[in-house]
């Protein structure tokens, strides 16, 4: 089989698609047929790798960071339908490399191509999520690794316009940023034996630990428990939020889920509402603005992730 390799060159800041030669270049080295696609613009990807799934490419190979494998990870889904996703590969080219470092997977481009090489995979969860929004419109998307509403995705779309910053800096002062503006919704939370009805200022829904390069935001999660994990939360006052800022740097003691006002779940599935609408991102992408409702499913096993060894 010849694999597909879907290349972010915006990702680490344009860095990623310098690298485009040393990537053709390790593969050849590897023995591995590809193609290679080049993205031209946000969810590019999820087109190109869902022609690439019909087309009967395997593994799918994302080049990028972590919004890069949610767009290949959306792209599978739609291009297999109701068939199993082809494996998947990850050269981490990204600022975060959040779910590489998770799962322990090669930070180094050759390493990281020799275990596509290798070929071994192992089957890990992946989240679904079905939007409905403020407008009526329902949609589906998938992420593999953190996925939020409230603060976070208002961090995310801050970040996004603070282009004078690089790198994890532009997360933290996005996050001091949200943070001031301190923003709250009304919230209904229904999940396997329990609810929440009440104020929040987020909803962290984690297939792993780490999201941002920063924030263990679900501490406990585990992307091969068959489960999501996800905290909720109110935190009156800016004061109190900045005070627990300093856990969610924490991935052990004193960790996020430490701070009263925290709550930390486990279940194969959550049903969020809130008002006002609030942003709604996967991965790090945003891809709703004004996310009305939305129901989180885990799904056990659903990715083929190359692991290699």
């Amino acid at each position: 089989m010849t694999a597909f390799i879907l290349l972010n060159p915006y990702a680490n800041r344009w860095q990623a698609g310098r690298q485009r030669a040393a990537v053709e270049d390790a593969f050849r080295r590897a023995g591995v047929a590809c193609t290679l696609a080049v993205t031209e613009h946000p969810r590019h990807a999820i087109d190109l790798v869902a022609e690439a799934v019909q087309a009967g490419y395997a593994p799918i190979v994302a080049a990028g960071g972590d919004g890069t494998i949610g767009e290949v990870v959306n792209g599978m889904a739609r291009g297999a339908g109701d068939a199993p996703w082809p494996p998947l590969g990850v050269l981490p080219l990204g600022t975060a490399n959040d779910l590489v470092d998770n799962v322990g997977l090669p930070r180094d481009l050759n390493a990281a191509v020799a275990a596509i090489a290798r070929g071994r995979a192992r089957p890990m969860d992946a989240l679904r999520m079905t939007v409905r929004d403020a407008d009526g419109n329902t949609t589906v998307w998938y992420s593999v690794n953190n996925t939020a509403l409230g603060l976070e995705p208002t961090i995310t779309w801050l970040q996004q316009e603070m282009r004078w910053a690089k790198g994890t800096l532009r997360y933290l002062l996005a996050t001091l940023r949200g943070i001031l503006r301190h923003p709250i919704w009304q919230a209904t939370l229904k999940w396997e034996g329990g609810e929440y009805r009440g104020a929040v200022n987020l909803v962290s829904v984690g297939n792993h630990r780490r999201t941002g390069g920063l924030f263990y935001m679900t501490p406990h999660a585990d992307g091969f428990d068959g489960l999501l994990t996800f905290i909720y939360g109110h935190a009156p006052t800016r004061r109190r939020v900045l005070q627990a800022l300093p856990h969610a740097l924490r991935a052990e003691e004193g960790h996020i889920a430490t701070v009263p006002e925290i709550h930390e779940v486990h279940s194969p599935w959550l049903e969020v509402g809130l008002t006002p609408a609030s942003p709604f991102h996967a991965d790090g992408e945003l891809y709703v603005l004004n996310a009305v409702q939305v129901r989180y499913e885990a799904l056990a096993g659903q990715v083929k992730l190359v692991v290699g060894d």
